[in-house]
């Protein structure tokens, strides 16, 4: 999301923001130069923040579950286990209602690939739900997906207010080579990846109940 109305605009300041993003040996991100990168420009001035949300913007697009969503996954924050190979990455964001208000018991429920582009069809590893507290907080601890024939590397997701619609979607990393050849990438449903962190950030904004 941008605090700019026109959504045109809203989707190159994306895209202008997520330049910066490197990635390097396959499924490797490089957060070791994006922290070079940031303690050289240490000294430089820093902008005021830009609103987490805007009232009246457009609600965060659906797009197909795919084949592989399992039902009753578990309540869990963490995907993170022994045996677990991948470039480590935290998920944050908030889930906003369209008016700005933020939305208290969210349900969110993650899914993706594991390190070599796989699903977990038999149990539910890199699978699980969890609410929002009670400012509209999500955080998601795992991996990096890998990347499988045909899709670039993403997330997916099912979000629901108490008591609304499912918002099935999925989440998109930026400055990857195949996001303009995946017929499903959209570049609003880019995530933000600020250089250096190893955190990437996604917020969800709901059409009312």
């Amino acid at each position: 999301m941008s605090d700019l109305v026109d959504p045109g605009r809203r989707r190159f300041i994306r895209a202008a923001l997520a330049a910066p993003v490197v990635l390097a040996a396959g499924s490797r991100i490089a957060w070791a130069e994006w922290a070079a990168a940031v303690a050289a420009n240490a000294g430089a001035p820093v902008a005021s923040p830009t609103p987490e949300c805007t009232d009246g913007d457009e609600p965060t697009p659906s797009e197909t579950q795919g084949p592989f969503f399992k039902p009753r996954s578990p309540l869990r924050s963490s995907f993170r286990e022994p045996g677990l190979h991948g470039t480590r990455i935290v998920v944050t964001g908030r889930v906003f209602a369209r008016d700005c208000r933020p939305i208290g018991g969210a349900l969110l429920d993650f899914w993706h690939a594991d390190d070599e582009g796989e699903y977990d069809n038999q149990g539910f590893r890199l699978r699980g739900h969890q609410f929002t507290d009670g400012a509209g907080r999500y955080r998601l601890e795992t991996i990096v997906p890998g990347l499988y024939p045909g899709r670039t590397r993403h997330f997916h997701v099912k979000v629901q207010a108490p008591h609304g619609r499912v918002l099935t979607t999925q989440l998109y990393f930026p400055g990857e080579s195949r996001n303009e050849r995946d017929g499903l990438f959209r570049p609003d449903l880019l995530m933000k990846v600020p250089k250096g962190s190893g955190e990437s950030r996604f917020h969800f904004m709901l059409d009312p109940t």
